[in-house]
């Protein structure tokens, strides 16, 4: 169901939580960029698929804000939305590749070409991301709700998607270290691949509401959909 604002707060809280949501995205960003140092050295020295994928899905989840930052150093708004579908675009090409790319790594697998070792470092990431990530989704988007910015809304399901795949990856690197189940590294791997190539469809149709977190927020007010800017189909406004 998709919420709809009630009364708008008065400016001294929409300061505060303007604050609180900047400091929410900051968070995010500072934790995706250690993650994706984390994961990749780590999925490298283990020959992991799985975790390299994870690793650089959080590369381009940052690189959407990068991407944004970019776009909003031009002071016209019609520079600015031209620079928009660019931004897009780029980042839509970079989740293909990834996923292209850690799906061939996972047939490769999954024919017997190399099987992932245990990775010790591998499994306390995806733990610590499977209780950091939520949290963090959880509070940006109850601060995004009450201030009625459908972009922080949008950012915070991102980041959910983050955990939901950091529960993926703890899974198969359980499964692998515990039970000897080295296809498990390869599917999760294919699990990753699909997500990307989901995220990079909605960024190739410059679908501003479910984009990427970095580019959600370089979305521009619609006069459709509902209250907070969400247009028909999107769901970063949704309960939940």
């Amino acid at each position: 169901m998709a919420f709809r604002i009630t009364s708008r707060p008065s400016e001294g809280r929409r300061a505060v939580l303007t604050r609180r949501v900047r400091l929410f995205v900051a968070a995010t960003i500072t934790y995706n960029i250690i993650e994706a140092v984390v994961a990749i050295t780590a999925g490298t020295i283990a020959s992991s698929a799985a975790l390299i994928g994870f690793g650089l899905d959080s590369v381009i989840e940052v690189s959407s804000a990068a991407a944004v930052a970019w776009q909003f150093s031009a002071r016209e708004a019609a520079a600015r939305r031209a620079r928009e579908r660019r931004a897009l675009r780029v980042i839509a090409v970079s989740f293909f590749v990834l996923a292209a790319y850690v799906a061939f790594e996972a047939v490769r697998s999954l024919i017997g070409a190399g099987e992932a070792e245990t990775s010790v470092p591998g499994i306390v990431l995806a733990a610590v991301s499977v209780v950091v990530m939520p949290f963090l989704s959880l509070a940006q988007r109850r601060a995004g709700r009450e201030l009625g910015s459908s972009s922080a809304v949008a950012d915070s399901k991102q980041t959910l998607l983050c955990s939901y795949l950091s529960a993926a990856l703890l899974v198969g690197l359980l499964a692998n270290a515990l039970l000897g189940w080295a296809w498990a590294d390869p599917i999760v791997a294919l699990l990753i691949a699909a997500m990307a190539v989901k995220e990079g469809r909605e960024a190739w149709r410059g679908d501003a509401c479910c984009a990427p977190a970095g580019i959600a927020m370089a979305a521009e007010p619609t006069d459709e959909g509902d209250g907070c800017g969400c247009g028909p189909g999107c769901s970063c406004c949704e309960g939940g």
